[in-house]
């Protein structure tokens, strides 16, 4: 009898971002599209919406992933459409401090299905680093007592903070529970394979210098002997 009136669902919203938080999101956002090319779909920032009737209830995580086939580019994630994240980070700023905030985030991502969530901040020495597990519908934090704990098994990695000289403490991501396995960004790769790259030219030319004295010395030892 009439045409129908779809429901609109924004795909951004001007909401303000510190330098630390833009920086740290982008690292790990690089890190794991780079690690999970092909394998997975990761989105970074934008809504993830999971009642088709109500735009409103929605959440915009700084990261989240779900393994498959990635698909087309994200403008945002209807989880009718692509199934809910497997895993879904929040990287805390100044206006996430109060614990209402925290509460209210956790319900958004129970109420999504989104299996892991990860919440890091920076600004917390004492515990930097929480996790939360999919339950029967409840939301669960995790007992972070031994290394293996920090595993996630969505992505077959282990969360990790590892501190940068410029930018400070940042949630990582590692292929070892030791941590010491970090997974790199393309930026970071290409400054270890130039790194690598110098090295052994400084060690074929010290091997050089050092097959070069040792010729001179014996040429000197023979010429005494004449």
């Amino acid at each position: 009898m009439r045409a129908p009136a779809p429901l609109y669902f924004p795909v951004a919203e001007a909401v303000p971002e510190s330098a630390p938080h833009f920086e740290a999101r982008v690292v790990l956002y690089q890190c794991l599209r780079r690690e999970l090319e092909g394998r997975a779909l990761v989105g970074s920032d934008q809504f993830v919406y999971w009642d088709p009737t109500d735009p409103r209830k929605r959440l915009a995580p700084d990261l989240v992933v779900r393994r498959g086939p990635p698909g087309a580019t994200l403008s945002s994630w209807k989880t009718w459409e692509r199934g809910a994240p497997e895993v879904g980070v929040e990287i805390a700023s100044g206006s996430d401090g109060p614990p209402k905030v925290l509460a209210e985030k956790l319900e958004r991502y129970r109420q999504a299905g989104i299996a892991e969530m990860v919440w890091f901040d920076a600004a917390d020495a004492a515990r930097p680093l929480r996790l939360w597990d999919l339950f029967d519908g409840d939301l669960v934090e995790r007992e972070l007592g031994a290394p293996e704990d920090h595993r996630c098994d969505a992505l077959g990695l282990y969360w990790c903070v590892r501190r940068d000289p410029a930018l400070g403490p940042l949630l990582r991501l590692a292929r070892d529970a030791a941590g010491t396995d970090v997974v790199l960004t393309p930026a970071e790769v290409e400054r270890a394979a130039k790194e690598a790259e110098r090295a052994a030219k400084e060690a074929e030319r010290d091997a050089r210098l050092a097959a070069e004295a040792r010729v001179a010395a014996l040429e000197a030892e023979l010429a005494k002997r004449r």
